[in-house]
């Protein structure tokens, strides 16, 4: 579990994402740090052996391939230090689990993946932690809802079904001044266009399964805090024994490497394509922040340097079986519950089914789209035929 010497974090991050955490020196001179697939670490010495810091000690706890990502990560996040998690779901449970303890609350916003919602309801509340909801646009708001048991509020911008952009600034300000622990999904915009540490908050989450692996053959997460966190969450992390892989290590520092383009690419394609897509016929509503339509724009703006790959549509009301003509027949977009690798992706979402804190009331079928790196006049096409065929159902 590497932590960031402050050195990288002057440079401009596509500087950091090609070299920070490659130590060719350490390695015969290969460019990309090998996988170290191993649990064993043998040591010279007895004083080596009882050392209380040796820089490895055994494989569950951290190895050059897992250090290597660690590295990157907490340079681009300006955190104090990151940790592995072999899902950006273990990493969310774990970012929870380091700041809560039973007789405590935490604050969700309703807007969350709904896996944090699953681990919050399902794991939390068995543990004695009260799980409440909250109004995503809620801002310095959510003074009203704290309480003297509220010890976390879990903040995702924006959400990865209805993309609210939250207001990180005056939540994380009112939450500051409480000793109230903020933590952040930042899986949608990567901290190559959103900075929630620079904001206030305490520990930042990845889904790396996502934009930092970019191919879509790895399920990886991570965990980055501050000062004030990270020996909790490095020690956390050690007593629940998570770790990634080390050949999923190597991928996601394969995916890094690219990230800066990859996320130029995606950002001006779904940008794109969203706003092609608000003069179609059949289609009722887009919700991408980037779009000035979208009630959070000025917050976008304000916060946020560029968009990410996913936003959703929400088609004009027609039956079931108008959706099934429209995405059985899509010939790029393939669908699939993840998004952030190089092909397009569509997902019928259902966000009714899961919000408690504020109904979700929009009629309409609705589907989450991730833009890929295929051609965008392709990509155009392939939509509209299948509005077309949804248009005639």
């Amino acid at each position: 579990m590497a932590e960031n010497d402050g050195k990288k974090g002057q440079q401009g991050p596509e500087t950091i994402l090609t070299h920070t955490g490659r130590h060719p020196e350490r390695h015969f001179g290969f460019v990309n740090t090998p996988v170290y697939r191993g649990s064993t670490v043998v040591f010279p010495t007895l004083d080596a052996l009882e050392s209380t810091e040796p820089r490895f000690d055994y494989g569950r706890t951290g190895n050059p391939s897992s250090a290597a990502v660690e590295e990157c990560i907490s340079a681009l996040e300006g955190a104090a230090g990151t940790v592995l998690a072999p899902s950006g779901l273990s990493a969310i449970a774990l970012a929870l689990l380091t700041v809560l303890s039973a007789g405590d609350e935490v604050l969700v916003t309703d807007s969350a993946y709904q896996p944090t919602r699953r681990v919050s309801d399902g794991v939390l509340a068995r543990m004695g932690v009260a799980v409440r909801y909250y109004d995503p646009r809620i801002g310095a708001g959510i003074a009203a809802r704290i309480t003297d048991k509220t010890k976390a509020i879990f903040v995702e911008s924006p959400a990865s079904l209805t993309f609210e952009v939250q207001d990180l600034p005056a939540i994380a300000a009112i939450a500051n001044a409480r000793d109230i622990a903020v933590i952040v999904d930042n899986s949608w915009a990567t901290p190559l266009y959103y900075h929630p540490l620079a904001m206030g908050a305490d520990i930042v989450i990845h889904a790396g399964t996502k934009m930092f692996v970019g191919h879509s053959d790895a399920m990886f997460g991570t965990a980055s805090a501050n000062e004030k966190w990270f020996k909790a969450l490095k020690d956390t992390h050690v007593r629940l024994g998570l770790c990634a892989s080390p050949d999923d290590c190597f991928l996601a520092a394969r995916g890094l490497r690219t990230l800066a383009l990859r996320m130029k690419e995606h950002s001006a394609r779904s940008t794109e394509i969203a706003g092609w897509l608000e003069g179609q016929a059949g289609v009722r509503r887009v919700i991408h922040p980037a779009l000035p339509s979208h009630p959070d724009h000025a917050l976008f703006r304000r916060d946020f340097t560029g968009a990410g790959s996913v936003f959703s549509v929400l088609l004009e009301p027609k039956p079931r079986a108008a959706l099934a003509a429209m995405v059985d027949g899509l010939g790029l977009f393939g669908m699939g519950w993840s998004w952030g690798g190089y092909e397009s992706l569509c997902l019928p979402i259902h966000p009714e089914k899961i919000r408690t804190a504020v109904k979700w009331q929009e009629p309409g079928p609705m589907l989450r789209l991730h833009i890929g790196l295929e051609d965008v006049d392709d990509l155009k096409a392939d939509l509209a035929a299948a509005l077309q065929r949804y248009c005639a159902a």
